[in-house]
């Protein structure tokens, strides 16, 4: 486990109590091209903590921002089907609920390729983006949507401020958890927030993270892993209020939407989950105690699995060049002696190897064209998704694995 336990991201607490070590890993979003296939590749400390003064859950190794989301990001929003309609939904929602024209401003914060924020232009409503990555951000303003292309904190929002005014609504989709300077994020969001305005936050919610044994969403890229709890003591030290909470149980594994403002007006539907976390322990180390153990069980119950299915001659390949593949499949010490390949729809990433184990990525219709015998879902957070896309491979009898909570074959 870790030697030397950090502060606290959240609240600077000094009583970090870890739980889980993933061991070295590669950093997921790290892919590997042809010419770097015979060199080692870079591998930092995955160990989790809990902290018993605000409940944040993180990771203790911190790896530069510029490492993790400039120099090695190639993911784009746009690639999923089912993020798009998502994506047009909570727009949807925002312009009706808070009655938004051309006289709204709405920032988001990691705002990618643009995915979201375009689907405010038939409202004529004003936005800007915030990415400090140079692709996502080139992809945006190729479609029309207005993107700073730096890392968000008080600094930055007070120039966004002094131009465009303040926001009236901020969105922080999974970024959050990306975040190691997590106060001075969140009071970059305070500085730029109207009085009247409101922060949307989404991110995976730790509660199913732990209960469902989602070892794989974490990596260096997730600094923290959120509940109600420790989002509603990060905000009120910052002056501002966790007034409602979302929950959409079948996006990326269980994700939550924080709706934040500077005056408090908490929801019946708020409460309640602050509520719920408080009965299951959430806020508890006990709550975490044996992580390890059952993520330990689900590691060798997929192994076996997998190295049933290789020595019957059945072909194996993957689907999703995804950061929580790279965890998984490191994590397992499974490469090309059980993958044939990986599949990605990223066009980005197609020709790369997984970090690590060197596995390559290919465009999905090798499936079609390879036909192998089982194809483990690394992107199982977009498990409807994909076996819809893959409706033709499963007519022919290629099957399906989905590897979290316990390893499950679909037909």
């Amino acid at each position: 486990m870790y030697d030397r336990v950090p502060p606290c991201r959240s609240c600077g607490g000094a009583g970090l109590k870890p739980f889980l070590s993933l061991g070295k890993t590669p950093l997921a979003d790290a892919l590997v091209s042809a010419d770097q296939l015979d060199q080692v590749d870079p591998a930092f400390p995955l160990d989790v903590a809990f902290c018993p003064g605000c409940a944040l859950v993180q990771i203790l190794e911190e790896v530069p921002a510029e490492r993790l989301f400039v120099d090695n990001y190639l993911y784009f929003s746009s690639f999923s089907d089912h993020l798009l309609r998502h994506a047009r939904e909570h727009v949807d929602g925002l312009v009706a609920a808070r009655g938004l024209g051309p006289e709204s401003f709405v920032v988001e914060l990691a705002s990618n390729d643009g995915y979201l924020l375009r689907n405010f232009a038939p409202h004529g409503v004003r936005v800007l983006g915030v990415d400090p990555a140079p692709d996502q951000a080139a992809a945006a303003r190729e479609a029309g949507v207005p993107t700073v292309e730096e890392f968000f904190g008080v600094e930055l929002a007070k120039r966004i401020r002094a131009e465009h005014g303040p926001a009236d609504v901020i969105i922080a989709n999974n970024v959050m958890a990306h975040v190691p300077a997590l106060n001075d994020f969140v009071g970059g969001m305070a500085e730029l927030l109207a009085d009247d305005g409101v922060i949307t936050v989404e991110n995976p919610w730790v509660k199913d993270l732990v209960d469902h044994g989602e070892f794989d969403t974490i990596y260096h890229e997730h600094f923290c892993y959120y509940s109600c709890t420790s989002v509603d003591a990060l905000v009120r030290r910052h002056g501002m209020y966790l007034n409602h909470v979302e929950y959409f149980p079948d996006l990326h594994g269980g994700t939550l939407r924080w709706h934040i403002g500077k005056r408090e007006d908490i929801s019946a539907d708020a409460r309640r989950m602050l509520a719920e976390e408080r009965a299951a322990g959430v806020a508890g180390f006990a709550y975490y105690a044996d992580f390890a153990d059952r993520v330990e069980d689900a590691r060798s119950e997929l192994l076996t699995l997998l190295d049933r299915l290789k020595a019957d001659g059945a072909s194996i390949a993957a689907y999703g060049a995804a950061a929580k593949g790279s965890t998984m499949l490191n994590y397992l010490g499974v490469g090309t002696e059980i993958l044939d390949f990986v599949v990605d729809r990223n066009t980005w990433k197609q020709g790369k190897f997984m970090p690590g184990v060197h596995v390559p990525i290919r465009p999905v219709e090798a499936l079609l064209e390879e036909q192998p015998d089982y194809v483990l879902v690394l992107a199982w957070n977009f498990l409807d998704e994909i076996l819809a896309q893959q409706d033709e491979y499963r007519q022919r009898g290629g099957r399906f694995i989905r590897p979290v909570p316990t390893p499950e074959v679909i037909p």
